[in-house]
């Protein structure tokens, strides 16, 4: 099973608008690796490609501006690192060990 089958089922809810344009080039980036042994090892891959994506950590709670993702609106293009720390990343974590 490849690590962005776990990115086809979306949050119904988003820090802000700019999170769901990380998701989906999150899951371009995984489309052909092969999910890791261990939860923890997926949440250190998706937390190392979150750091390659926006430039930072993901400790770093401090809300982050894309330039690539601006669309529209006054939040357009900006990361909420809280979201992906709170509930993206456990989420996506939690998806593991589901067929």
């Amino acid at each position: 099973m490849k690590v962005s089958v776990i990115f086809e089922e979306e949050p119904t809810q988003w820090g802000l608008r700019g999170d769901p344009f990380l998701w989906r080039e999150l899951k371009e980036r995984f489309r052909n690796i092969d999910m890791p042994s261990s939860a923890d090892e997926l949440r250190n891959m998706i937390e190392s490609e979150y750091e390659k994506s926006t430039g930072h950590p993901i400790g770093n709670m401090k809300n982050i501006g894309i330039e690539r993702f601006q669309s529209y609106g006054m939040s357009s293009g900006i990361i909420c690192p809280e979201f992906w720390v709170t509930k993206g990343v456990p989420l996506l974590a939690s998806r593991h060990a589901k067929p």
